[in-house]
């Protein structure tokens, strides 16, 4: 008898870690997909709500690089909203209702009516109403500012030891760019799961004065122009060539919050984004972390994207584009997009043609003095 109950006590402590485990298991550990062959071996989580995660771990110094991306650029902007993608950029580094704000009650009217008096501006065609208008966007502008922090977001990343701050609109997404150190993953990650929280259009008139100089800056810039010459060429109908990630002139100076608010409303949803981190950290913690900060927000239905047919180019089109720099060629392909059979083969050609080294391009134009500059991109 006296064994027998030694057996069982054996047992019975041998089950304990079995049982512990598998009670434990289902909240500490988050399932995640790899790709075979992958020599950082990246980590590919998705969230419940849609949000997906790419983690991958090195330990060259400690700092990571984070990019979060929307799903989401130019090419969803209203045709007659262009532009649009870009100023959400912008206003995103402006703060919510948590900072960037010395009272939030008190500026919240005042940043309403002036979403309110935009959608007005936007409707005014007569130049003296216009300039009215205005004036009194101005006039309250400069009132809700006195409750505004410039520059607040970017004071906390700077105090966090965060470099690289920055952000990018491009046609088919938007990208939040920082280097950061190891030992503030938490804090940073908590500044971040605010800012795409909630919107505030903070300082937007100002933000525009800074819009309109890159707007400047690209109608005399040759390079510029001649990408969207090409671009116009390639798509006639479709987004890419229809319209440009800075927008219209007409656009930008009739600007409407109402349809930013749409903008971020539908798209930037955890569904429709990415996380990805890279460099020194615990991707174990860093997921416990994203999905604890970034796992409350709700994913939504996006809207399908209808793309445009275009006819075949059957003769070579060719555009000439004058500018003070000088001459330069740029060459133009249409082929399908980046899920096509295709795009494999023409990485493979892109860096047989111009690799920066050794590409066909590279060795007999470049380094024969033939161009100042040859690369390709797709």
């Amino acid at each position: 008898m006296q064994k027998v109950k030694q057996l069982l006590v054996l047992l019975l402590i041998g089950f304990l870690p079995f049982m512990g485990y598998s009670q434990t298991e289902p909240t500490n550990f988050i399932p995640y997909d790899t790709v075979a062959g992958d020599p950082l071996k990246a980590r590919i989580y998705t969230l419940e709500n849609g949000l997906k995660v790419y983690l991958s771990v090195y330990k060259d110094e400690p700092r990571f690089q984070s990019m979060i991306g929307v799903k989401s650029g130019s090419k969803q902007d209203p045709s007659d909203h262009t532009g649009l993608a870009h100023y959400l950029e912008h206003l995103l580094f402006k703060g919510t209702d948590v900072y960037g704000t010395n009272d939030f009650s008190k500026e919240k009217p005042l940043l309403d009516t002036i979403v309110s008096l935009y959608e007005q501006y936007g409707l005014l065609k007569d130049s003296t109403l216009r300039k009215r208008m205005y004036h009194k966007i101005d006039s309250i502008s400069g009132e809700a500012a006195k409750f505004a922090i410039p520059n607040e977001f970017d004071k906390m990343m700077e105090g966090l030891g965060v470099t690289q701050v920055n952000a990018f609109t491009s046609n088919e997404q938007t990208v939040y760019i920082n280097n950061v150190p190891s030992n503030q993953l938490e804090n940073f990650l908590t500044v971040e799961a605010e800012r795409f929280r909630k919107l505030v259009m903070r300082l937007f008139h100002t933000e525009l004065e800074a819009v309109y100089e890159e707007k400047n800056i690209s109608l005399d810039r040759d390079n510029s122009k001649v990408y969207e010459s090409l671009y116009a060429s390639l798509f006639e109908n479709h987004q890419y060539g229809t319209q440009t990630t800075i927008g219209t002139i007409e656009h930008l100076k009739s600007p409407s919050l109402v349809a930013i608010q749409k903008y971020f409303d539908t798209y930037y949803t955890p569904n429709n984004m990415i996380i990805a981190l890279s460099g020194d950290f615990d991707p174990d913690e860093a997921i416990r972390i994203i999905s604890e900060k970034f796992g409350k927000m709700m994913p939504k239905d996006i809207p399908p994207f209808s793309v445009a047919n275009e006819k075949f180019i059957k003769v070579p089109v060719v555009k000439e584009v004058l500018g003070p720099d000088a001459e330069s060629l740029m060459m133009g392909f249409r082929f399908k997009g980046a899920n096509s059979p295709d795009a494999d083969l023409l990485t493979v050609v892109d860096y047989i043609l111009s690799n920066g080294q050794a590409g066909l391009l590279d060795i007999n134009l470049n380094t024969k003095q033939k161009s100042t500059e040859c690369w390709i991109f797709h």
